[in-house]
Protein backbone atom coordinates (compact mmCIF):
# COMPACT_ATOMS: atom_id res chain seq x y z
CA UNK A 1 0.00 0.00 0.00
CA UNK A 2 2.66 2.69 1.04
CA UNK A 3 4.65 1.74 -2.46
CA UNK A 4 1.47 2.69 -3.98
CA UNK A 5 0.67 5.60 -2.59
CA UNK A 6 4.79 6.35 -3.01
CA UNK A 7 4.44 5.89 -6.69
CA UNK A 8 1.04 8.24 -7.76
CA UNK A 9 2.65 11.19 -5.44
CA UNK A 10 5.83 10.74 -8.08
CA UNK A 11 3.53 10.45 -11.03
CA UNK A 12 1.76 13.66 -9.99
CA UNK A 13 5.30 15.52 -9.37
CA UNK A 14 6.93 14.19 -12.66
CA UNK A 15 3.61 15.58 -14.38
CA UNK A 16 3.81 18.97 -12.98
CA UNK A 17 7.61 19.08 -13.69
CA UNK A 18 6.74 18.28 -17.69
CA UNK A 19 3.47 19.89 -18.61
CA UNK A 20 3.66 21.98 -21.06
CA UNK A 21 6.72 20.25 -22.87
CA UNK A 22 6.68 19.89 -26.51
CA UNK A 23 2.71 19.51 -26.81
CA UNK A 24 2.81 19.80 -29.82
CA UNK A 25 5.25 17.20 -30.98
CA UNK A 26 4.41 14.49 -28.32
CA UNK A 27 3.64 11.15 -29.86
CA UNK A 28 -0.01 9.43 -28.78
CA UNK A 29 0.37 8.01 -25.89
CA UNK A 30 3.80 8.50 -24.71
CA UNK A 31 3.38 9.74 -21.16
CA UNK A 32 5.20 12.81 -19.29
CA UNK A 33 7.02 10.36 -16.96
CA UNK A 34 10.61 11.24 -15.90
CA UNK A 35 13.11 8.90 -16.92
CA UNK A 36 16.39 7.73 -15.25
CA UNK A 37 19.35 8.55 -16.00
CA UNK A 38 20.99 6.41 -18.97
CA UNK A 39 23.22 3.53 -18.24
CA UNK A 40 26.24 5.28 -18.38
CA UNK A 41 28.11 1.46 -19.20
CA UNK A 42 25.50 1.50 -22.35
CA UNK A 43 26.90 5.20 -23.36
CA UNK A 44 30.40 4.39 -22.85
CA UNK A 45 29.72 0.98 -25.01
CA UNK A 46 28.77 3.22 -28.01
CA UNK A 47 30.64 6.04 -27.77
CA UNK A 48 34.10 4.38 -26.56
CA UNK A 49 34.88 3.55 -23.05
CA UNK A 50 36.88 6.51 -21.96
CA UNK A 51 34.86 8.86 -23.53
CA UNK A 52 37.05 10.06 -25.70
CA UNK A 53 36.37 11.43 -29.48
CA UNK A 54 33.51 9.17 -30.46
CA UNK A 55 29.82 10.86 -29.96
CA UNK A 56 31.22 12.91 -27.43
CA UNK A 57 33.39 14.99 -29.85
CA UNK A 58 36.13 15.58 -27.49
CA UNK A 59 39.39 16.80 -29.00
CA UNK A 60 39.83 19.94 -31.04
CA UNK A 61 36.64 20.81 -31.87
CA UNK A 62 37.21 21.49 -35.38
CA UNK A 63 34.23 20.62 -37.36
CA UNK A 64 35.47 20.28 -41.17
CA UNK A 65 32.00 20.69 -42.67
CA UNK A 66 32.34 24.31 -41.68
CA UNK A 67 36.20 24.98 -41.81
CA UNK A 68 36.80 26.50 -38.56
CA UNK A 69 39.92 24.76 -37.32
CA UNK A 70 38.31 25.06 -33.29
CA UNK A 71 38.49 28.75 -33.39
CA UNK A 72 35.99 29.68 -36.41
CA UNK A 73 37.67 33.12 -36.97
CA UNK A 74 39.40 34.00 -40.70
CA UNK A 75 43.00 34.66 -39.86
CA UNK A 76 43.96 37.02 -42.12
CA UNK A 77 40.91 38.88 -41.77
CA UNK A 78 41.29 38.87 -37.97
CA UNK A 79 44.84 40.37 -38.41
CA UNK A 80 43.11 42.99 -41.46
CA UNK A 81 40.77 44.31 -38.45
CA UNK A 82 43.51 45.51 -36.17
CA UNK A 83 44.42 48.39 -37.75
CA UNK A 84 43.89 52.45 -37.30
CA UNK A 85 39.78 52.30 -38.36
CA UNK A 86 40.46 56.16 -40.24
CA UNK A 87 37.41 57.71 -41.03
CA UNK A 88 34.37 56.94 -39.28
CA UNK A 89 31.12 56.64 -41.49
CA UNK A 90 27.66 55.92 -41.08
CA UNK A 91 26.70 53.03 -43.49
CA UNK A 92 23.78 50.88 -44.00
CA UNK A 93 24.23 47.49 -42.67
CA UNK A 94 21.81 44.89 -44.40
CA UNK A 95 19.55 43.46 -41.50
CA UNK A 96 20.54 46.36 -38.97
CA UNK A 97 19.61 49.89 -40.93
CA UNK A 98 22.44 52.57 -39.94
CA UNK A 99 25.40 51.73 -38.61
CA UNK A 100 28.63 53.27 -37.83
CA UNK A 101 31.26 51.74 -39.82
CA UNK A 102 35.23 52.23 -40.26
CA UNK A 103 37.10 53.74 -43.44
CA UNK A 104 37.14 50.00 -45.15
CA UNK A 105 33.06 49.71 -44.32
CA UNK A 106 33.40 46.96 -41.93
CA UNK A 107 31.31 47.22 -38.93
CA UNK A 108 31.86 48.28 -35.48
CA UNK A 109 30.83 47.45 -32.19
CA UNK A 110 30.04 48.05 -28.56
CA UNK A 111 29.78 46.36 -25.29
CA UNK A 112 26.72 46.35 -22.73
CA UNK A 113 29.28 44.81 -19.81
CA UNK A 114 31.74 48.30 -21.02
CA UNK A 115 30.33 51.83 -19.23
CA UNK A 116 30.65 55.12 -21.26
CA UNK A 117 30.18 57.32 -18.04
CA UNK A 118 33.50 56.86 -17.14
CA UNK A 119 34.41 54.96 -20.15
CA UNK A 120 35.84 51.70 -18.88
CA UNK A 121 36.43 47.88 -21.35
CA UNK A 122 35.01 45.06 -20.02
CA UNK A 123 36.59 43.44 -22.68
CA UNK A 124 40.51 41.56 -22.08
CA UNK A 125 42.53 38.06 -22.99
CA UNK A 126 40.36 36.15 -25.28
CA UNK A 127 37.43 38.60 -25.62
CA UNK A 128 39.99 40.88 -27.48
CA UNK A 129 40.96 38.00 -29.12
CA UNK A 130 37.67 37.56 -30.48
CA UNK A 131 36.69 41.39 -30.39
CA UNK A 132 39.37 43.22 -31.52
CA UNK A 133 39.29 46.94 -30.09
CA UNK A 134 39.72 49.78 -32.13
CA UNK A 135 42.53 51.94 -31.73
CA UNK A 136 42.14 55.99 -31.35
CA UNK A 137 45.09 56.74 -33.56
CA UNK A 138 44.15 58.77 -36.37
CA UNK A 139 40.59 58.31 -36.29
CA UNK A 140 38.65 61.28 -37.71
CA UNK A 141 34.59 61.73 -38.18
CA UNK A 142 33.19 60.97 -41.75
CA UNK A 143 29.63 61.20 -42.73
CA UNK A 144 26.80 61.15 -39.92
CA UNK A 145 29.59 61.04 -36.90
CA UNK A 146 30.01 64.04 -34.60
CA UNK A 147 33.22 64.31 -34.14
CA UNK A 148 32.44 65.87 -30.50
CA UNK A 149 31.18 62.06 -29.93
CA UNK A 150 34.60 60.63 -30.43
CA UNK A 151 37.24 60.60 -27.57
CA UNK A 152 39.62 57.57 -26.04
CA UNK A 153 40.19 55.44 -23.10
CA UNK A 154 43.78 53.72 -21.70
CA UNK A 155 43.08 49.91 -21.56
CA UNK A 156 45.27 47.62 -19.01
CA UNK A 157 48.19 47.12 -21.49
CA UNK A 158 48.46 50.73 -21.90
CA UNK A 159 47.14 51.11 -25.12
CA UNK A 160 44.26 53.70 -26.16
CA UNK A 161 41.13 52.60 -27.41
CA UNK A 162 38.68 54.41 -29.56
CA UNK A 163 35.19 55.42 -27.73
CA UNK A 164 32.14 56.74 -29.13
CA UNK A 165 29.93 58.77 -26.71
CA UNK A 166 31.91 56.77 -24.23
CA UNK A 167 31.53 53.35 -25.04
CA UNK A 168 34.85 51.91 -26.20
CA UNK A 169 34.55 50.41 -29.69
CA UNK A 170 35.38 47.20 -31.33
CA UNK A 171 35.50 45.34 -34.36
CA UNK A 172 34.50 41.52 -34.88
CA UNK A 173 37.27 38.89 -35.79
CA UNK A 174 34.50 36.60 -37.96
CA UNK A 175 33.09 39.49 -40.01
CA UNK A 176 35.33 39.33 -43.38
CA UNK A 177 34.47 41.32 -45.45
CA UNK A 178 32.71 45.08 -45.57
CA UNK A 179 29.32 45.05 -44.74
CA UNK A 180 29.33 41.96 -42.56
CA UNK A 181 27.77 42.11 -39.26
CA UNK A 182 27.93 38.67 -37.44
CA UNK A 183 28.82 40.08 -34.16
CA UNK A 184 25.08 41.95 -33.71
CA UNK A 185 23.55 40.18 -30.32
CA UNK A 186 26.17 37.31 -29.62
CA UNK A 187 25.47 36.71 -26.28
CA UNK A 188 23.08 39.55 -26.00
CA UNK A 189 25.74 41.73 -24.98
CA UNK A 190 27.41 42.82 -27.94
CA UNK A 191 25.86 45.25 -30.83
CA UNK A 192 26.47 47.29 -33.55
CA UNK A 193 27.03 50.82 -33.11
CA UNK A 194 24.82 53.24 -33.78
CA UNK A 195 26.06 56.94 -34.03
CA UNK A 196 24.90 58.22 -30.76
CA UNK A 197 26.47 55.20 -29.42
CA UNK A 198 23.79 53.35 -28.39
CA UNK A 199 23.15 49.80 -30.42
CA UNK A 200 22.53 49.90 -33.84
CA UNK A 201 19.70 48.03 -33.70
CA UNK A 202 17.81 50.33 -31.02
CA UNK A 203 16.54 52.54 -34.20
CA UNK A 204 14.62 49.60 -35.61
CA UNK A 205 13.22 48.30 -32.34
CA UNK A 206 10.05 49.27 -31.19
CA UNK A 207 9.66 51.71 -28.41
CA UNK A 208 10.32 51.09 -25.01
CA UNK A 209 9.72 54.39 -23.57
CA UNK A 210 11.67 57.58 -23.72
CA UNK A 211 15.42 57.11 -24.60
CA UNK A 212 14.82 53.43 -23.62
CA UNK A 213 17.77 51.23 -24.83
CA UNK A 214 17.34 47.63 -25.04
CA UNK A 215 19.67 45.10 -23.12
CA UNK A 216 22.33 48.27 -22.17
CA UNK A 217 24.23 49.01 -19.61
CA UNK A 218 25.89 46.81 -17.17
CA UNK A 219 24.32 44.03 -16.04
CA UNK A 220 21.79 44.64 -18.42
CA UNK A 221 22.10 41.95 -20.86
CA UNK A 222 20.70 39.00 -21.72
CA UNK A 223 21.21 35.83 -20.05
CA UNK A 224 19.51 34.13 -23.11
CA UNK A 225 19.37 35.19 -26.55
CA UNK A 226 19.12 34.12 -30.32
CA UNK A 227 22.20 34.79 -32.45
CA UNK A 228 22.35 34.54 -36.44
CA UNK A 229 24.61 32.00 -37.57
CA UNK A 230 25.50 32.52 -41.65
CA UNK A 231 24.73 28.85 -41.83
CA UNK A 232 22.63 27.60 -39.62
CA UNK A 233 20.42 31.19 -38.99
CA UNK A 234 18.73 31.98 -35.36
CA UNK A 235 20.92 29.56 -32.71
CA UNK A 236 20.47 30.01 -29.04
CA UNK A 237 23.68 31.29 -26.80
CA UNK A 238 24.71 31.88 -23.15
CA UNK A 239 25.37 35.30 -21.84
CA UNK A 240 29.03 34.92 -22.81
CA UNK A 241 28.15 34.36 -26.45
CA UNK A 242 28.65 30.27 -26.13
CA UNK A 243 26.36 28.12 -28.26
CA UNK A 244 23.81 26.04 -26.97
CA UNK A 245 23.13 22.60 -28.29
CA UNK A 246 20.84 19.33 -27.79
CA UNK A 247 21.81 15.93 -27.40
CA UNK A 248 20.01 13.02 -29.64
CA UNK A 249 20.45 10.53 -26.77
CA UNK A 250 19.03 12.97 -24.51
CA UNK A 251 14.90 13.18 -24.60
CA UNK A 252 12.54 15.61 -23.78
CA UNK A 253 8.74 13.44 -23.57
CA UNK A 254 9.44 11.47 -21.56
CA UNK A 255 12.80 13.60 -19.85
CA UNK A 256 15.87 11.74 -19.64
CA UNK A 257 19.58 12.21 -19.59
CA UNK A 258 22.33 10.78 -21.61
CA UNK A 259 25.19 12.69 -21.44
CA UNK A 260 26.74 11.08 -17.66
CA UNK A 261 30.38 10.55 -16.85
CA UNK A 262 32.91 11.20 -19.34
CA UNK A 263 31.08 12.89 -21.67
CA UNK A 264 30.77 15.55 -19.16
CA UNK A 265 34.52 16.17 -20.21
CA UNK A 266 33.45 17.68 -23.31
CA UNK A 267 29.87 18.98 -23.03
CA UNK A 268 28.98 21.28 -20.02
CA UNK A 269 25.22 21.31 -18.79
CA UNK A 270 24.21 24.58 -19.34
CA UNK A 271 23.13 26.52 -16.04
CA UNK A 272 19.37 28.02 -15.81
CA UNK A 273 19.01 31.83 -16.20
CA UNK A 274 16.68 34.19 -15.11
CA UNK A 275 13.35 34.66 -17.25
CA UNK A 276 13.75 38.01 -17.33
CA UNK A 277 16.62 38.44 -19.19
CA UNK A 278 15.69 36.29 -22.00
CA UNK A 279 16.11 38.19 -25.90
CA UNK A 280 14.05 36.40 -28.84
CA UNK A 281 12.69 33.29 -27.14
CA UNK A 282 9.11 32.55 -25.35
CA UNK A 283 9.87 32.38 -21.59
CA UNK A 284 7.43 29.51 -21.46
CA UNK A 285 9.82 27.30 -23.45
CA UNK A 286 12.86 28.08 -20.66
CA UNK A 287 13.05 26.09 -18.13
CA UNK A 288 15.18 23.92 -16.11
CA UNK A 289 15.58 19.90 -14.85
CA UNK A 290 17.24 18.39 -12.15
CA UNK A 291 20.21 16.31 -12.78
CA UNK A 292 21.15 12.97 -11.18
CA UNK A 293 23.89 14.81 -9.28
CA UNK A 294 21.35 17.08 -7.76
CA UNK A 295 22.30 19.89 -9.87
CA UNK A 296 20.44 21.95 -12.49
CA UNK A 297 20.13 22.25 -15.90
CA UNK A 298 18.68 24.46 -18.36
CA UNK A 299 16.18 23.19 -20.57
CA UNK A 300 14.58 24.63 -23.63
CA UNK A 301 11.04 23.05 -24.55
CA UNK A 302 12.19 20.46 -22.00
CA UNK A 303 15.47 19.56 -23.97
CA UNK A 304 18.51 20.11 -21.75
CA UNK A 305 21.14 22.48 -22.91
CA UNK A 306 24.78 21.74 -23.56
CA UNK A 307 27.69 24.42 -24.52
CA UNK A 308 30.47 22.20 -26.44
CA UNK A 309 34.25 22.46 -24.88
CA UNK A 310 35.44 22.62 -28.58
CA UNK A 311 33.50 26.28 -29.36
CA UNK A 312 36.63 28.87 -28.56
CA UNK A 313 35.20 31.90 -29.53
CA UNK A 314 31.65 33.58 -29.08
CA UNK A 315 29.21 32.53 -32.05
CA UNK A 316 31.36 28.92 -32.74
CA UNK A 317 29.58 26.05 -33.71
CA UNK A 318 32.09 23.72 -33.90
CA UNK A 319 30.03 21.22 -31.72
CA UNK A 320 27.24 21.17 -34.75
CA UNK A 321 26.33 17.55 -36.01
CA UNK A 322 28.82 15.56 -34.26
CA UNK A 323 28.74 12.66 -34.85
CA UNK A 324 25.00 13.34 -36.00
CA UNK A 325 23.78 13.48 -32.64
CA UNK A 326 24.64 16.79 -31.33
CA UNK A 327 22.92 19.93 -32.55
CA UNK A 328 22.80 23.50 -32.41
CA UNK A 329 19.15 24.72 -30.52
CA UNK A 330 16.96 26.95 -32.14
CA UNK A 331 15.22 29.43 -30.30
CA UNK A 332 12.09 26.58 -30.39
CA UNK A 333 14.21 23.91 -29.02
CA UNK A 334 14.30 22.36 -32.08
CA UNK A 335 17.62 21.41 -33.90
CA UNK A 336 19.31 24.05 -36.14
CA UNK A 337 19.07 23.04 -40.24
CA UNK A 338 21.77 24.65 -42.24
CA UNK A 339 19.87 27.10 -44.94
CA UNK A 340 20.17 25.96 -48.53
Amino acid sequence: MRREIFAGSAAVAVLLLTAGCGLSEKPPGQGNAVQPAGDSKKIGSVYGADGADGAYGAGSGADPAYGDGGSGADPAGAAGKSGPAGQLKVAEVAGLGSAVTDSEGFTLYRFDKDTPKPPKSACEGDCATAWPVVAADDVTAGQGIDAGLLGSVARADGTRQLTLAGWPVYRYAKDTKPGDALGEGVGGTWHALGADGKPAAAAKAPAQGAGAEPDAGAGGGAELSVAQNPMLGGILADAEGRTLYRFDKDSAWPMKIGCLDACLDTWKPAEPVDKSKLSGIAAELVGSVKRPDGSEQLTIDCWPAYTFTGDKEPGDITGHNKQGLWFAMTDKGKKAKAAH
